[in-house]
Order: structure tokens, then C-alpha cells, then sequence
């Protein structure tokens, strides 16, 4: 069990990046063509033995949850999605002659929005559009984004039929009074509904969405929603710090009208809360957000340092390449991040002119690759070698990172991390603050502009 001390989290309580890809987003810059990122993936696809990891970005949603962070399309239109899938279609039929035609597909991800909003047959649709271009392992891992309000029984056939074996459940909270506050209305009843069809057709794996921070939670309703969440026994948690950035996504200032939103104290208790329960209940803290029982893949992967992190979080796939579709997704090759656009106006228009809809991203130097490897491993492996670093970077890693690494010292202090002579170890405690720990590396912070999400 961990054992959270407040006195350090109130100290470290930062603006920082969530690390989901090192240069982060915000240094992502406008490029009139897409031609120089895509020529990056052009020389990715001379080796065919690297595998690729493909994300589709699915927006639309019938209401908009207020809380939300996400590139969302409101709609009631269920027809919607089929002129999508056409143009889909399109960006993945410009992509696949892009990509080595041995390169494997070992992970697939639909994200959103709301991927059920999707339905049976338009389902269907997506997996045979994706199985006509690309080629995917036997033992591809297959995962999905779940709204179990707009879930039906043969929605999760199809997608199990396709393949899919993980499923992500957004809960948030089971209390009445917080649902009602966030727009969001789900009683417990529909999450155990949407559970039971998904175990029943075979899924293997269910994780669920939690939220602290929002309007009318407390330390006591919070223990309560802990209490029914267990009581479900899912295989991995994500309990997520609530991020409060309406200058990035105006309709959270919807919840500024609520006068009871918790506290800084409030959602320092509810923090020591979830970790201690957690731990003390057989969840692994993997780090940033996640839980995951001792023999779940993910807390395997970690025990064995094959964990990565991308734009969809902690992946138990490393070294895969992201090819990622659809609007606002983000691509990732070895030396290179694009994004689409983020509207659906500009990225049909792309595809009509038979272009790729990639319009921002961010070409990376060696010297940004290898931090994004020195912060990937603090944040996946919870370890850095210093002497494996400085043979794959051909430098004296201690000389040349001199001044990050004394920026460690009041962090190993106060016994977030052990640093040696032959390198640093995350303790159980530093697993809470692998953003402050990886923030040591950045290159491109600047705390005083506060373009990120607190670190709690």
C-alpha cells in the first residue's frame, strides 16, 4: 500500500505536462503543407519489422459532458457517421500505400468522442475498411472507448466480432448529484448493464473512467463511489485528476457557476483517498492516473519495461509506431509528430483534394529525441541507466545532463526518487510525481506561462 503524504503534494503541485508525447502539443507548430511530416513516416516505412499502433479518433457524441477535454462533435444525427466513415475511408486509402504492406498492426484503438455513438453496422463498416488496408498480428490488442448510455447488446457483438478484447467504461462518479452537475446522467445500474455484455461476449479486460475535483464531490461521496467501483472488480482503474482549462475548452466554464466545486484541500484528500485504497485493494499504481491488478498486461508490462505512453495514455505495446486517423488525431514516428485538423469542415477539404488532413505537428532533433526517451522511461520504467543511456545517446549521460539531474536533488530529499552514482530509481511514493520528476528533463518548460494542467 502506498501512503500518501499531503505536506508533498501540496508542495509539488505544479503546472506540468501530462507527457502523452515529449515535444508535448503545445509546441506543436502550423505547417502550410503536410509534406515534411508525412516524409518523416516515408522513412519510418523502410523497416518492416516495426509495428504499428492505429488509433481512429470517432467525435461525435449526442450531449456534451461539461467536464470534458476532448475534440467532440454534438449530434443526434446517427446517420452522421456514415458520410465520416467515408471520408475515413479516404484519408486510409491515401495513408496504407504510405506504409510497408509487412508492417504488422499490434495494437488498434477506437477513441473519442463517443466510438459507441457508432452503431452495429457502421462498426462493422470500420473494422472491414481497416482489415481491407492494413495487416493485423494474431495477437493484436484491440480496445474501445465505452459510453455505457449509449450502449446496445449488439453494438458490443460487432465489436467483438471484430475483434475487440478491452473495453474503457467513462463512469466518472455514481453520485446522483454530481452527474446531474457535469450533464452527465448514468446510474450505476446501466455501468453493471454495459459490464455484464461486455464480459458476456468475451471481453477480457474493463477499465474504468473516474474523475475527482468536480462540482459536489467529497471526500465521503467520493469513498462511496470507490466502494460500488470495487464492488464491480474491473481490471484497471484511471482516476483522473479533473483539469480545468476553459481558455482551451469554453463550455468548462459552464461548472464555474457551481459554488461547490471541492477545494484545493478537498481534492488533496480525495487524492490520498483513491491511492491508499487502491493499493490496499490489489491495484498496482502503474503512475500518473492508472490502477491495474498485479496480473493485468498493463502492470505486467511495466514489471518488464515493455510499457510506453502516447496520446491515449499508458500502452502496453513499445516501440510501435502511431498511425492515427480521423479529426485532431496525432501521428507518431520515430522522429516526428503530426496532427489532423481538429474541425470536420478543413479535414473533408483536405481529403476532397485527395490531400492528407495532417495540418500541425512538430519535427523532433536528436537532442528532443533523446529526452523523449529519457522521460518515457521515468514515466513507464521508473528507472533511468545512466551508463545504458550514455552508450545509446554516445555521451557521458552525467556530464551532459549535469543540470537536470541537480534539479533532482530536493525531489530524492524528500524521497520521490534514489539517485545513485549509476542512476535513479522512482520510489513507491514518486510514482504520485512522475510529472514533477519528468518536468526535470523538459527542455521546452515554462512554468510561468501555465499552459498546462496542475499535477494534481
Amino acid at each position: 500500500m502506498i501512503t500518501v503524504d499531503l505536506d508533498l503534494v501540496r508542495k509539488y503541485d505544479i503546472s506540468a505536462p501530462r507527457y502523452t508525447s515529449y515535444p508535448t502539443a503545445v509546441e506543436f507548430k502550423d505547417f502550410p503543407s503536410a509534406a515534411p511530416l508525412l516524409a518523416h513516416l516515408d522513412r519510418s516505412n523502410r523497416d518492416a519489422s516495426v509495428p504499428l499502433s492505429l488509433y481512429y479518433h470517432l467525435p461525435f457524441c449526442e450531449t456534451l459532458c461539461w467536464f470534458c477535454g476532448c475534440t467532440t462533435v454534438i449530434t443526434l444525427n446517427h446517420r452522421t457517421p456514415d458520410a465520416y466513415l467515408d471520408y475515413l475511408e479516404k484519408e486510409v486509402a491515401l495513408l496504407a500505400p504510405r506504409v510497408h504492406p509487412d508492417r504488422q498492426v499490434v495494437q488498434l484503438h477506437y477513441g473519442g468522442g463517443t466510438p459507441t455513438f457508432f452503431q452495429a453496422p457502421q462498426l462493422a463498416r470500420l473494422n472491414a475498411i481497416t482489415r481491407k488496408y492494413f495487416k493485423l498480428a494474431p495477437d493484436a490488442e484491440l480496445s474501445v472507448e465505452i459510453d455505457p448510455r449509449r450502449l446496445s447488446r449488439e453494438q458490443v457483438v460487432a465489436l467483438r466480432q471484430s475483434g475487440f478484447t478491452r473495453a474503457s467504461l467513462g463512469v466518472q462518479d455514481f453520485n446522483p448529484a454530481v452527474q446531474l452537475a457535469v450533464h452527465r446522467i448514468q446510474p450505476r445500474a446501466m455501468t453493471e448493464q454495459a459490464i455484464a455484455w461486455l464480459r458476456e461476449e468475451g471481453f477480457t479486460s474493463i477499465n474504468i473512467d473516474l474523475i475527482y475535483g468536480l462540482p459536489y464531490q467529497t471526500v465521503e461521496s467520493f469513498t462511496d463511489t470507490l466502494k460500488q467501483v470495487l464492488e464491480i472488480n474491473p481490471d484497471r482503474l484511471a482516476v483522473f485528476s479533473y483539469a480545468h482549462v476553459p481558455w482551451m475548452k469554453p463550455a468548462q466554464k459552464l461548472l464555474e457557476r457551481e459554488a461547490a466545486l471541492p477545494t484545493p484541500e478537498t481534492k488533496l484528500a480525495m487524492l490520498k483517498l483513491i491511492t491508499e485504497t487502491l493499493t490496499s485493494r490489489g491495484y498496482v499504481y502503474i503512475g500518473m492516473d492508472h490502477f491495474a491488478r498485479e496480473t493485468d498486461e498493463l502492470a505486467v508490462a511495466q514489471a518488464a519495461r515493455t510499457l510506453q505512453r502516447n496520446f491515449q495514455g499508458y500502452s502496453t505495446k513499445a516501440g510501435a509506431e502511431i498511425l492515427a486517423l480521423g479529426i485532431s488525431a496525432i501521428s507518431q514516428t520515430p522522429n516526428s509528430y503530426r496532427q489532423n485538423h481538429k474541425t470536420l469542415e478543413p479535414y473533408y477539404a483536405a481529403l476532397d483534394r485527395g490531400e492528407l488532413p495532417a495540418s500541425r505537428g512538430v519535427e523532433l532533433s536528436t537532442e528532443d529525441t533523446h529526452r523523449r526517451e529519457i522521460i518515457m522511461r521515468v514515466m513507464c520504467h521508473l528507472r533511468l541507466d545512466y551508463a545504458q543511456l550514455s552508450r545509446e545517446f554516445a555521451c557521458d549521460f552525467t556530464a551532459k545532463y549535469a543540470t537536470e539531474l541537480a534539479r533532482l536533488q530536493p525531489l530524492a530529499d524528500d524521497g520521490l526518487v534514489r539517485l545513485t552514482p549509476d542512476g535513479l530509481q522512482v520510489t513507491d511514493l514518486g510514482r504520485l510525481f512522475l510529472r514533477n520528476i519528468a518536468v526535470c528533463f523538459d527542455a521546452y518548460y515554462a512554468p510561468e506561462t501555465k499552459r498546462h494542467s496542475r499535477t494534481v
